[in-house]
């Protein structure tokens, strides 16, 4: 298993220059079940990231790209009155598929943001009173511009802890940026090879999510997650949705390393991708010029982690 889930991310990495760590991150919240989102500045790969995964994981793939008149309809599907019929008919929306990439999705208005709500906490989408369950596995990967960019909005907080990672590229290294500029000509998300089918994927889900863990790691994410309600550098903190989501993606990192066990290790590992996006700083951080990474280290410093 784990020689096949590295073959993915050298896949990946044939067309993502030397951002490595993202890679695996976003391979880790595949495997644990979540959702990602990527927030960077436009024209560094989180488009492309996303197809080569879509099609290293043997996953159908379906992209919006998210502007203010895109309706909910465009997402979840709308009711067609066919006159040979006389009946109305159903046709699905974007979101009907494995892979579901949300382009730029802080470009969109609110009530089309919420649409994905149900979607992703609960795998279904309801039209009209009728309730239909999405393709499994399915993930979705959503890109947004940095707050502050021409038309863009906050993603409001219920819907920001729907994503189990939030991760950002930001731009290449020199040597990548020369890679970048040689292969550019190649089109390299053809050479994208298939690794993993369905249902290998869906079984390493199955596995990952069963694997065991020791009493004193469940204790040990619980108490991070309680530390970000209770430090005075965090205005907000974690939702137990937060503390779920960093078991499921500690298991998901081990797996990819290998083992059948969760360290803590592996908890400290996922922290920021994470809880950066679920907590909010207080005007104590931001007066000392304390940004979201440095406040997570914070965090992991103050609690204790278990010895194994």
């Amino acid at each position: 298993m784990q020689q096949k889930l590295r073959a993915v991310t050298e896949e990946v990495n044939k067309v993502i220059k030397g951002k490595e760590q993202v890679v695996d991150k976003v391979l880790a919240a595949i495997i644990a079940g979540g959702h990602i989102l990527m927030e960077d500045i436009p024209g560094v790969g989180k488009t492309t990231l996303a197809t080569a995964f879509a099609r290293s994981l043997s996953m159908a793939h379906k992209r919006v790209q998210f502007t203010p008149d895109v309706l909910p309809s465009d997402i979840l599907g709308f009711s067609m009155y066919n006159s040979a019929t006389k009946e109305f008919e159903y046709r699905e929306g974007a979101v009907f598929c494995n892979l579901f990439l949300a382009d730029e999705i802080n470009r969109t208005s609110p009530k089309t943001q919420s649409a994905l709500l149900e979607v992703m906490e609960e795998h279904n989408a309801t039209v009209d009173g009728v309730t239909r369950a999405l393709p499994e596995p399915f993930v979705v990967i959503a890109t947004e511009n940095p707050y502050g960019s021409s038309g863009t909005q906050m993603l409001p907080e219920s819907q920001l802890d729907r994503f189990m990672v939030c991760l950002s590229m930001g731009y290449p290294a020199h040597e990548d940026a020369v890679q970048i500029l040689k292969n550019n000509a190649a089109k390299p998300i053809d050479s994208v090879k298939e690794i993993i089918t369905m249902e290998e994927l869906i079984a390493i889900r199955e596995q990952t999510n069963n694997m065991f863990v020791r009493d004193e790691i469940y204790d040990y994410i619980v108490s991070l997650v309680e530390a970000t309600r209770v430090m005075d550098i965090f205005s907000m903190g974690a939702s137990p949705r937060g503390t779920i989501a960093l078991l499921r993606m500690a298991k998901a990192t081990a797996v990819m390393d290998g083992r059948d066990y969760v360290t803590a290790q592996d908890v400290q590992d996922c922290a920021k991708a994470v809880l950066g996006h679920r907590v909010k700083l207080s005007a104590r951080a931001k007066a000392q010029r304390i940004d979201v990474d440095q406040a997570i280290r914070m965090l992991l410093g103050a609690v204790q982690p278990p010895r194994m």
